[in-house]
């Protein structure tokens, strides 16, 4: 499922943004803003990954990025790539063992396993702010 921001002239912008995302828009900018307060160098903004895919939105580091969000129809999609000790940490956390066995599927790249979390509503809120926290830390 592609990004509902498809048109490459077009960068989404934040009443697009809330539009379509409904009530987890909110949900959305908590993420930005708590990935922000925990890195105060981090980075934000749109990226066109080409027509397969469309926009997406990537807040990064100096060398990386921490999460990418994913718009779709009324949610979105919280996506992280970790390396192994993030890895590690994340298996020896309290984070839920659903997130734990996505990430154990997940193919292993050069770059780290790579996951997808649907936002739908606040329900997996916490778990994605410890996965930001140790993307940060690792």
């Amino acid at each position: 499922m592609k990004s509902i921001f498809s048109m490459k002239d077009e960068i989404p912008t934040e009443n697009q943004l809330k539009e379509v995302l409904g009530d987890t828009f909110d949900i959305w900018k908590s993420f930005e803003k708590f990935t922000h307060e925990h890195d105060f160098n981090s980075k934000s903004g749109w990226h066109f990954s080409g027509a397969k895919f469309g926009w997406s939105f990537r807040i990064k580091d100096k060398t990386r990025v921490i999460i990418y969000l994913l718009p779709r129809e009324k949610f979105f999609k919280a996506a992280f790539v970790f390396g192994q000790k993030a890895t590690e940490k994340i298996l020896e956390s309290n984070i839920s063992d659903k997130i734990k066995a996505e990430l154990l599927a997940a193919k292993a790249y050069t770059e780290g396993r790579g996951i997808r979390i649907e936002v739908r509503d606040r329900s997996n809120l916490k778990d994605i702010e410890k996965l930001i926290k140790i993307k940060i830390d690792h």
